[in-house]
């Protein structure tokens, strides 16, 4: 109950929900599951509150578990009191218990332990008194023989027993920490005369406070990279001011002593330390901030409105081994394959735009989908050419490849398409992210697609419980059609794994297309548990049961009969233009009433009504369509105070990355994203918007494109009105 009224607090939610969130989790519920089908018991919480809920639990168990660990280990050295007990049972985080627990710590041998081995810890005690009357001197010639040579050794090793209970001294790191958070500057300067990305940081200083972490994260490559000397640096003589207050209670030869030592404990053991703990705090923070924010564009990009219905044309391009082609028909399924050298250099071009030319005609192609890396210009111009020749309404987009050549070359690409080349299967892969870029780019490892900053320098663990939570979210939020999604995308199930998403498809494939859910139950290694957490996520269009294809999970089949009973429909309604009164039907009915005959709640309610008048609803379908073009602009075409469409293709700290269809994405900065003030980007746009953009500023030889969102700069920059 402790750890439920602390998470409510936190999160500032009800704790009767709080309550009741922990038990479905801790029962073994999928985040996804939990949130559409248990509404009720956690008051509507959605997937992202309930996976802060459950990182939080997390760490709240795990600092208990620490918490107990110190307790033991303090009560084996039978070194508890009342006052440290108390203590720990109040620290709220780990740093706090870690900084109880560091006088008491087992420590490896250090100048302090071998100091106390020489019997000098007495000394040190009646050095730390300072009493005005002691004379140092005199206090240490008893410790003098024939280990401790005179009393300057003695006082010394004294000097070393008192540096280290300061530097353990909890009070004191704590005003320490808050000290440095407050004023410390992070510092950076070059360490080689050489030029590189990291100019800006060769002479750099920023307070800690303020450390925006896209700057720390970079710092911390440079540093990796023997570009940088990073360090954190403060105000000594003031540190040292409040540690004497702290400490010095006089000014005899025993406060003498002590001064010497907070010397030596701030230069050799705190400032390190607490170097060590800021350094390490900013990243820690920074690349959860950059963990999140990838999480968020990538939950964007997954779901990208697709592409429904067309024969799709992909292009993956290339110099040397090609352009290579692949057709697939509105489901996927590959319809023919060919490599073609649109390039100038290789004069092939007319053979290429034959070839083209025939697999639109022949299949049918309605759109076209070119890959973004290698050669994409020159074959986005090609294409664009071929486009005006034929004259037949044939649209293209330039589609993001990152990641298309880990998943070609995989053991999953392998067994997809075992008849086809590595080359060819990106093409496929390429086309069908076009068509329903969530169901391919699930075959992809998430950190690979491209729309993060620094991935590669997060904590991996991390990063890939956050992505893999996204694409669970993605995929469970849209439903997946149990009749034709692929082992990735079942895997992505709530309540599914891989073995039991290959054994669907193998149940599949030996006795045809699933008919019903309540087929699921015959697959093996699926049991009742698997079957509830998965089977309101599993669509079946078409089915002879209305209700399996739509979210409404099977344990609400009766109430949604009754609820159709009692509003004077039948199943053979659902999705039909008269179900559009229902939602009139049941206030005149009245909700309670409903809810108390059909044996549901209010929130089921509502979700049920929804179902039963758009079932299946996909809800990408009602986002802006992508952009879809037929001609081709070049980077020499842009021109300052020119207005463009495009499409947010990243979102980083610092701004947003932007396709103007010019091969090149454009910047908009963060403070060139609108005319009111943002804390972050991610507050303007996000993955997939498209937007309108007026381009500020082109840079050529660096392949820069400057641009904005704001109509005030845009008029600045030319001496226009907003508009063309």
């Amino acid at each position: 109950m402790e750890l439920v009224q602390i998470l409510a607090q936190e999160l500032d939610l009800n704790a009767k929900r709080v309550e009741a969130a922990v038990e479905l989790i801790d029962a073994g519920n999928t985040i996804p599951f939990i949130a559409r089908y248990r509404k009720e018991a956690t008051g509507a919480m959605d997937d992202q509150v309930l996976r802060q809920l459950a990182d939080r639990l997390e760490y709240l168990r795990n600092l208990d578990k620490r918490r107990q660990e110190i307790y033991q280990s303090i009560a084996q050295q039978e070194a508890m009191t009342n006052e440290l007990e108390q203590a720990l049972l109040a620290a709220k985080t780990l740093a706090e218990l870690e900084d109880l627990y560091r006088p008491l710590r087992p420590k490896r041998k250090t100048r302090a332990s071998m100091a106390r081995q020489l019997g000098l810890a007495p000394l040190a005690e009646q050095i730390w008194k300072q009493n005005p009357t002691d004379d140092s001197e005199t206090l240490a010639l008893p410790f003098c023989n024939e280990e401790v040579k005179d009393t300057a050794a003695a006082l010394s090793g004294a000097r070393d027993i008192l540096a280290e209970q300061m530097s353990d001294d909890p009070a004191l790191r704590t005003q320490l920490r808050r000290f440095y958070q407050r004023f410390a500057l992070l510092v950076s300067k070059a360490a080689k005369e050489e030029d590189s990305v990291y100019a800006q940081y060769y002479d750099f200083a920023e307070p800690v406070s303020k450390a925006a972490g896209h700057r720390v994260l970079a710092l911390d490559r440079g540093e990796r990279e023997g570009f940088l000397k990073v360090s954190v640096q403060v105000d000594t003589e003031k540190v040292l001011g409040g540690i004497r207050q702290m400490y010095l209670t006089g000014s005899g030869s025993c406060s003498q002593q002590v001064a010497l030592a907070i010397q030596d404990s701030f230069t050799r053991l705190i400032a390190p330390s607490m170097e060590r703990e800021v350094r390490s705090t900013l990243t820690e923070q920074a690349a959860e901030g950059a963990i999140h924010l990838f999480g968020e564009n990538l939950r964007q990009l997954l779901l990208q409105p697709p592409i429904k219905g067309k024969v799709t044309l992909g292009m993956d391009p290339g110099y040397r081994m090609g352009c290579k082609l692949a057709v697939v028909d509105p489901t996927g399924k590959v319809l023919d394959t060919a490599v073609v050298y649109p390039v100038p250099e290789f004069k092939k071009v007319e053979q290429a735009k034959q070839k083209v030319k025939q697999l639109i005609s022949t299949h049918g192609v309605q759109v076209i989908a070119i890959g973004n890396g290698t050669a994409s210009k020159e074959t986005e111009l090609f294409a664009a050419g071929v486009i005006q020749e034929m004259n037949n309404g044939v649209q293209y987009m330039m589609v993001n490849e990152a990641g298309a050549s880990v998943y070609s070359a995989s053991k999953l690409a392998a067994e997809e398409f075992p008849q086809y080349d590595v080359n060819l299967r990106s093409a496929v892969s390429i086309a069908r992210r076009l068509q329903d870029p969530l169901a391919e780019l699930v075959k992809i490892e998430p950190k690979a697609v491209g729309v993060g900053q620094y991935q590669h320098d997060m904590p991996q663990k991390r990063l890939n419980e956050t992505l893999d939570g996204v694409v669970e979210a993605c995929v469970n939020q849209v439903g997946v059609d149990l009749n034709t999604a692929s082992v990735p995308l079942l895997t992505r199930v709530s309540g599914l794994t891989a073995s039991t998403a290959k054994q669907v498809v193998a149940w599949r494939e030996e006795n045809g297309p699933f008919q019903s859910r309540s087929q699921l139950k015959k697959v093996k290694g699926l049991g009742p548990k698997a079957f509830e957490q998965c089977a309101g996520f599993l669509r079946l269009p078409g089915a002879k049961e209305p209700l399996d294809a739509t979210a409404v999970h099977p344990e609400s089949y009766p109430a949604a009969r009754a609820l159709l009973e009692l509003c004077g429909f039948s199943p053979k309604d659902i999705g039909t233009s008269a179900m559009e009164q229902l939602p009139k039907i049941v206030q005149q009915i009245g909700a309670d009433k409903v809810c108390q005959q059909a044996g549901i709640g209010q929130l089921t309610l509502q979700d049920v009504v929804q179902e039963l008048i758009r079932p299946g609803r996909d809800m990408r379908d009602e986002l802006p369509p992508p952009i879809l073009r037929s001609d081709v602009m070049s980077m020499e075409d842009l021109k300052p105070g020119m207005e463009l469409q495009g499409t947010v293709r990243n979102v980083i700290d610092f701004g947003a990355f932007v396709d103007i269809g010019v091969h090149q994405d454009g910047l908009v900065h963060i403070s060139q994203l609108s005319e009111s003030y943002l804390k972050h980007p991610s507050q303007a746009v996000k993955v997939g918007d498209v937007v309108k953009v007026w381009v500020l500023d082109v840079d050529l030889k660096k392949k820069r494109i400057s641009l904005t969102m704001k109509a005030s700069a845009f008029a600045e920059k030319t001496g226009k009105p907003q508009g063309r």
